[in-house]
């Protein structure tokens, strides 16, 4: 049996800690204080009984539970990520436990009258009766992905503890920098020496993922002229003007509020200006790399008519790739989603099986050589503060672990 009260100590002095990491800083890792969980994570590790444990330069810790069995398996792997989102503060976590969660209203902030309510997220009503960690209504959470690591970290306690468990060698690491996307970057796949590996990185129980967003990034700058207005007919360009042109000519219908399932979308997510200069920062998804590539072609297609209408080169588009869909690095290998599948059946868990309307991790590494699905870590309402995550969850994540180390050494006895 999972220790419930030290799993929830474990998860809570995670996220105590920040790790909050930074867009715009390009070393590893992004944020010095990603380093702190790290050191605190490599000491962990080395007491519990890891082999092999290394903190490397850029923060990428990796660690190796040896094989106890006497015929060779499949090395696995499982990853979770120590960062948080830049999106909102996590410095100061002070979470709040719900015991025995009623369906009703909670309450995280009386003085500002934060409320986590089911009105809003009814996906709260499903987890009635169990214990829910929540954040105090001034900070995100940190279950994303804290939730993996405390899960990971346990998992292999639980293995160490329980040698009757039989499993073969299992490698694991924690990754800096995902929420800034550059968590797979300085990944060394061959150092880790897995045939396969899982992110513990997903939300609800039960999500099983293997196709992801392909992604990328786009900036337009729009440059203009300011002149005195008084003065201005015939001579002023307001940059601004012609950025609420570019914005309503991509299709309104194609954002993240208003498309599901595999539906692709434009974000934009920030954008600043004045009449000389404005600069509107997107991110551009879609399951389907053709239609990937259409929604790229249409940014550069919209600026370059923009240019031609206005009679100057005022309008540029710079697109960069993030990262593609892992769908297609995993089908090849399918049985990997397989036995994850069979694991959570086994311990009476519903499997989710749906794209991620996102990425992870994973979906890198599986373009580096390393085939990996995502798992759920439990999660809700990720990035904000009305993040929470059932202790109930992080267990079950933390059972699937074990289940799929005793599965795969059952496998291919």
């Amino acid at each position: 049996m999972i220790d419930k009260t030290k799993i929830t100590e474990r998860f809570i002095s995670y996220v105590k800690i920040d790790t909050e990491s930074n867009p715009n800083n390009p070393d590893f890792p992004s944020s010095e204080k990603q380093w702190k969980l790290a050191k605190k994570l490599e000491k962990e590790l080395n007491a519990i009984g890891l082999t092999d444990v290394e903190l490397d330069e850029n923060c990428y810790l990796m660690a190796t539970l040896p094989s106890n069995i006497d015929y060779k398996v499949p090395t696995i792997g499982f990853v979770a990520h120590i960062d948080t989102s830049p999106d909102f503060t996590g410095a100061n976590v002070n979470p709040k436990i719900v015991e025995n969660y009623n369906g009703n209203d909670i309450i995280l902030n009386k003085d500002e009258n934060i409320v986590l309510s089911p009105n809003d997220f009814e996906d709260l009503l499903q987890y009635k009766g169990q214990t829910l960690i929540t954040t105090d209504g001034t900070t995100l959470l940190g279950a994303d992905d804290k939730a993996g690591v405390t899960e990971i970290v346990s998992a292999i306690e639980f293995l160490i503890n329980n040698p009757e468990i039989k499993h073969g060698t299992i490698r694991i690491c924690f990754t800096p920098d995902e929420e800034v996307g550059k968590g797979a970057h300085l990944f060394d796949v061959d150092k880790f020496g897995a045939e396969w590996a899982y992110t513990m990185d997903g939300s609800q129980i039960g999500e099983l993922e293997y196709e992801n967003f392909n992604a990328a990034s786009a900036r337009i700058t729009i440059k203009g002229k300011i002149v005195h207005p008084g003065y201005a007919k015939g001579k002023m360009i307001n940059s601004m003007l012609i950025a609420k042109d570019y914005i309503a000519s991509l299709p309104a219908n194609e954002t993240p509020e208003k498309t599901q399932d595999y539906e692709g979308f434009f974000h934009l997510h920030d954008m600043s200006g004045n009449v000389e200069q404005t600069v509107l920062e997107y991110i551009i998804r879609d399951h389907d790399f053709d239609l990937f590539e259409k929604r790229k072609y249409l940014m550069q297609k919209i600026a370059f008519y923009m240019n031609e209408e206005l009679g100057k080169d005022l309008v540029h588009v710079e697109i960069k790739n993030q990262y593609f869909n892992m769908k297609e690095k995993v089908l090849p290998v399918k049985h990997i989603v397989d036995i994850a599948e069979e694991v959570m059946l086994d311990l009476g868990i519903k499997p989710i099986i749906k794209p991620i309307r996102g990425g992870t991790d994973g979906s890198q590494l599986s373009f580096k050589g390393l085939p990996c699905p995502n798992i759920f870590a439990g999660g809700h309402n990720f990035h904000g503060r009305y993040e929470y995550v059932p202790v109930e969850s992080i267990i079950k994540a933390t059972e699937v672990i074990v289940g799929i180390a005793k599965k795969v050494a059952e496998k291919y006895k």
